[in-house]
């Protein structure tokens, strides 16, 4: 039965209610949540302090009393910071409480490349700054976002009111304009069943972050994912 633990940043509404949906056909698995403090996503100092790694590895250590087997970060502030950043918070996690680590980030990188994904379809509900960053940083690393659409909000609690019809709007643009495949970046946008549903309309794969960090959770433990199909072509992969 293994316990997965998700690090959920505290102004979120959508992860633990689309998590707890996603296991549904999977009643050999259970999920966990430990919130730390993030209320707006920019690049202000501030917002930036948000993701030190001092209130991470406390909700962690609070995870580890759970015995969990897997702790996951829940959330995508590595796509602006840069890959380096998850893998540093993954080795402090384990070397601070023993027990495996994952994030949704890394998960991205793992699927981009098990996919063959090139060209990234962007979808984020964040400003033009962040927007850039993720675009830079992906590009960087080999997975050029050449299609892109984004909101321009900042406040991490609103990003939850954007409606699935919005969203689905934003998959058709950056699907009209070309690309292997589309990410959903954000942990706390309705995009889980939208993903699922549009898949096979546009022709291509639609990772949503709180898809992936439990695909990247349950690859830590080796857990099978075939329950969790219906939720999209990540978890064939």
């Amino acid at each position: 039965m293994p316990r997965l633990g998700m690090l959920t940043p505290s102004s979120n509404t959508v992860l633990e209610p689309v998590t707890y949906d996603m296991l549904t056909n999977d009643r050999a698995t259970t999920a966990h949540f430990a919130r730390f403090k993030v209320t707006e996503i920019g690049l202000d100092a501030t917002a930036l302090g948000q993701f030190d790694s001092a209130p991470i590895l406390a909700a962690a250590e609070l995870l580890s009393h759970a015995k969990c087997d897997v702790i996951a970060w829940n959330g995508t502030s590595a796509s602006w910071l840069g890959f380096d950043r998850d893998e540093s918070l993954v080795r402090e996690i384990e070397r601070a409480t023993g027990v495996r680590a994952a994030t949704c980030v890394l998960g991205y990188r793992e699927l981009f490349r098990r996919l063959g994904v090139r060209r990234v379809g962007l979808v984020t509900p964040y400003t033009d700054d962040v927007q850039a960053r993720i675009a830079s940083n992906w590009s960087a690393a080999g997975f050029a976002c050449l299609a892109e659409r984004h909101l321009g909000i900042s406040d991490n609690f609103s990003f939850a009111t954007i409606d699935e019809a919005r969203i689905e709007q934003m998959l058709r643009a950056v699907a009209a304009e070309g690309c292997d495949a589309i990410a959903i970046v954000c942990t706390n946008m309705k995009g889980a069943r939208v993903a699922a549903r549009m898949e096979s309309i546009l022709g291509v794969p639609i990772l949503d972050s709180v898809a992936v960090t439990l695909w990247a959770a349950l690859q830590r433990v080796e857990a099978d994912t075939a329950p969790y199909r219906s939720w999209g072509r990540l978890f064939d992969a």
